[in-house]
């Protein structure tokens, strides 16, 4: 028999254990993911893996990576509303890392975009940003006056990077550039997110740069481009200027090899292998990009795909 006593234990055990989950649910961290949005290196659209593009949520806080061809789509497949993008970063000024740059903004408003996406990338920025809305004016000012929309020209506010350091500080992240080389571009910048679950490194295309690890080290998570050389081997094979292809891939990429050899030095816990060169050969294997690398780093390698998610702390 369960007399008062016990009955009013019983009843305040019971609340303490319906409370206890709301109690610990404010003490725990923001989750931080990544999101892979494009995975595919290089300009060329096919029907595999989409264009460059990366996605860190922070708290909820979108942060862009790049905007290659696809970037919309994939935010959206992605389970991301594009209107709530706060930050955009471009990492050089190759087509497949900043064609959709305008027009994901463009499509953020179209979806009722209402507050200001900061944008930051290399010199040119602030000027491709002044070029898009006047290629786009007719189409923009005709919405504003005709469907009653804000203006999105002020929304979009543009900032060139033109040395390394801090680029970013918000409550939660810590965003810091680093000029890495990508023959023939010199403007092309590395990327640091210092967040409240872990250190993310975004490797841009570059050359092997070992100091690049250095920019790296202790990171949480390294996301590297790769070159598989047999594939751009066959890739010369069937195409024109397949000679002159090479010499570009060759001096501006940097081979699987070298990547493990970027994230044993950095000493990182997770290696990420993204923007795939070539990026249109289905028929290379996860074995075949990680082989290489495991020449020089024991640690913990993934080999991204499309929407894959990627979870701090790791």
């Amino acid at each position: 028999m369960i007399d008062r006593r016990n009955a009013l234990k019983l009843a305040l055990g019971s609340a303490a254990m319906f409370a206890a989950p709301r109690v610990l649910a404010l003490d725990a961290k923001p989750r931080t993911r990544i999101v892979f949005l494009g995975t595919k290196g290089g300009p060329r659209v096919g029907t595999g893996a989409s264009n460059p593009a990366n996605l860190v949520m922070v708290n909820e806080v979108p942060f862009v990576i790049d905007c290659g061809m696809g970037v919309s789509r994939q935010l959206v497949n992605a389970g991301v509303p594009i209107p709530s993008v706060k930050y955009i970063f471009i990492s050089h000024h190759h087509s497949d890392h900043n064609l959709e740059y305008g027009n994901l903004v463009y499509n953020a408003w179209a979806a009722g975009l209402s507050t200001p996406i900061h944008s930051f990338g290399p010199k040119g920025l602030e000027a491709m940003t002044r070029t898009y809305w006047e290629l786009n004016k007719f189409d923009v000012e005709t919405r504003i006056e005709d469907e009653g929309r804000p203006d999105p020209r002020p929304l979009l506010i543009a900032k060139d990077i033109t040395e390394d350091g801090v680029v970013l500080q918000t409550s939660d992240v810590k965003v810091t550039a680093f000029r890495t080389p990508h023959p023939p571009i010199t403007d092309n910048f590395a990327y640091k997110f210092e967040t409240p679950d872990g250190t993310i490194v975004f490797s841009s295309d570059t050359a092997y740069n070992p100091k690049l690890a250095e920019f790296a080290n202790g990171a949480d998570v390294l996301v590297h481009e790769c070159l598989y050389p047999p594939a751009v081997d066959q890739l010369v094979l069937k195409t024109r200027n397949g000679a002159t292809l090479k010499k570009h891939l060759l001096e501006s990429h940097t081979t699987t090899e070298d990547v493990g050899r970027i994230a044993h030095a950095a000493n990182v816990k997770v290696l990420v292998l993204s923007h795939f060169v070539p990026g249109d050969f289905p028929d290379i294997t996860d074995d075949d990009w990680t082989r290489d690398v495991r020449k020089n780093f024991a640690g913990r390698i993934v080999v991204a795909k499309d929407l894959m998610e990627l979870k701090l702390p790791v």
